[in-house]
């Protein structure tokens, strides 16, 4: 289970999770997660079809935001605007059991959490689910990124 912050203007009005800059889905595949025609993830309408008909039927995965209303970046984010979704996200591990749950910057974690006391990687578990804190795709070195959804999914299929 991959967790983000909110959506971009963009991946909102595409219905599909970071499609404004699609580079969480070139590392995705380049590690390996999924396996896809690179042209495919660049093209919007077989991106869209890819994300409702293959993500999580075939490669078992899934995707949530914590807040769901759609901003051009975090900083239009209001303070408390977070706490319905801490409440669903922690409701959908509880019942989902995923093996991992990936959330994606420190924002995004910092958010969940209520603190700023941790580093990326390994986190303590929710549930009986293992929780990574990965960078966030689209600034910094992409080979930091591969690395770590190779971790992510390596735990995620062997536990």
């Amino acid at each position: 289970m991959f967790v983000g912050i909110n959506p971009h203007y963009g991946s909102y009005r595409r219905g599909v999770p970071f499609s404004n800059n699609k580079m969480f889905w070139y590392l995705l595949n380049r590690s390996g997660v999924i396996k896809e025609d690179l042209n495919s993830l660049k093209n919007d309408r077989t991106l869209k079809r890819i994300y409702e008909t293959r993500f999580l039927p075939v490669y078992n995965l899934n995707f949530t935001n914590i807040i769901d209303r759609p901003s051009r970046d975090v900083s239009q984010l209001k303070r408390g605007e977070e706490r319905n979704g801490r409440k669903r996200i922690l409701r959908a591990i509880s019942i989902n059991e995923p093996k991992v749950v990936c959330f994606i910057g420190k924002v995004t974690y910092s958010k969940f959490t209520g603190g700023n006391d941790f580093k990326f990687g390994w986190q303590e578990n929710i549930h009986n689910s293992r929780v990574y804190l990965m960078h966030f795709p689209i600034r910094g070195e992409a080979q930091v990124r591969i690395k770590e959804l190779r971790e992510v999914n390596k735990a995620a299929m062997h536990g």
